[in-house]
């Protein structure tokens, strides 16, 4: 199973991206009632070669598998470029994934 699905397209001078994170996503209320401990996306980020377009705290108010949409300058990225998307969990664990500017 795909831990990410990411789409990402210039569009005149904009980097417009959409990313799926696979995740439990377990609140600290629906850990207590299953006896097992929360754990959830605490940091998201994304870069296209060393630059940074997206870097993001998170917390367990996001909903299962969530989705995240968003936009940057294009400034030097072209269509060819790949996108590296990174996130970190509460319990440690992280994911990085890429794909191709479209």
């Amino acid at each position: 199973m795909a831990n990410m699905k990411i789409k990402a397209k210039i569009k005149g001078d904009v980097l417009k991206c959409k990313v799926q994170a696979t995740h439990e996503m377990m609140t600290y209320n629906a850990a207590k009632k299953k006896g097992v401990e929360a754990n959830f996306i605490t940091h998201m980020s994304a870069k296209v070669g060393e630059k940074t377009v997206l870097d993001v705290s998170t917390s367990q108010f996001l909903s299962k598998n969530p989705i995240l949409k968003f936009q940057a300058k294009a400034n030097g990225i072209k269509k060819g470029d790949k996108i590296e998307v990174t996130w970190t969990d509460k319990s440690g664990k992280t994911v990085t994934e890429s794909k191709k500017v479209k």
